[in-house]
């Protein structure tokens, strides 16, 4: 599976958001692949309505509604996705907020996908149970190298420790992904999918790129 994470980027905002994720789209449906888009929030209703394939929001705060003033509820994006990004690392949060979040989110029938940014972090966020883990080293992300060129040990120990663990977790692997051939390790290293952004968000041809990915 192919996580497109939007960012905050310009080229991922209002009206180009949208076109990236109909890009996106199509290509899911024209390679059978499995591909989700993480819109930027403002943009999780419009896009939701738009496209077909899942939709994840890039963070929730662990707070219940009331209150709130400028925080992201579950209950205020959950009309509109079925998944969502957890302690990316532009988005750190504490290990008893992930934990708040991970329950939260399988009590609604909300998928979660946890970002680490090593092995031993990797391993004690296994311990929560999340659906998916997504491993990505913070100086690798947004890069030219990626993590199955520049680090596979640790794509290839995350999925040892954390399976070993908790065998139902499924492991993604992040940054510097952007090439069919990088996915191809990925999964050759044990992971079950990739997340990744500026590869695609900020590629002159975002459809061509996806199609690469796709044909590993």
């Amino acid at each position: 599976m192919i996580v497109v994470n939007f960012k905050a980027y310009s080229e991922s905002a209002g009206e180009r958001g949208v076109k990236i994720a109909k890009i996106c789209e199509k290509v899911a449906l024209e390679s059978k692949k499995e591909i989700i888009v993480c819109p930027q929030t403002p943009d999780l209703s419009l896009i939701s309505k738009e496209v077909s394939i899942p939709v994840f929001s890039q963070h929730i705060d662990p707070v219940e509604p009331g209150s709130r003033t400028g925080h992201i509820t579950l209950e205020s994006v959950k009309r509109y996705v079925s998944g969502t990004l957890i302690n990316h690392s532009e988005k750190r949060m504490k290990i008893a907020d992930i934990d708040y979040i991970v329950k939260k989110c399988r009590k609604n029938g909300i998928k979660s996908i946890v970002c680490t940014n090593n092995v031993s972090v990797s391993m004690a966020c296994s311990v929560l149970d999340p659906d998916y883990i997504a491993i990505e080293p913070p100086e690798l992300i947004g890069g030219d190298i990626s993590v199955t060129s520049a680090s596979p040990e640790i794509v290839e120990n995350a999925v040892k420790n954390i399976k070993k663990i908790n065998p139902s977790v499924k492991v993604l692997c992040g940054a510097g992904i952007k090439t069919g051939e990088d996915v191809k390790k990925a999964i050759e290293l044990g992971a079950e999918g990739v997340l990744l952004a500026s590869g695609v968000v900020k590629a002159k041809d975002p459809e061509k790129v996806l199609m690469d990915l796709t044909h590993y």
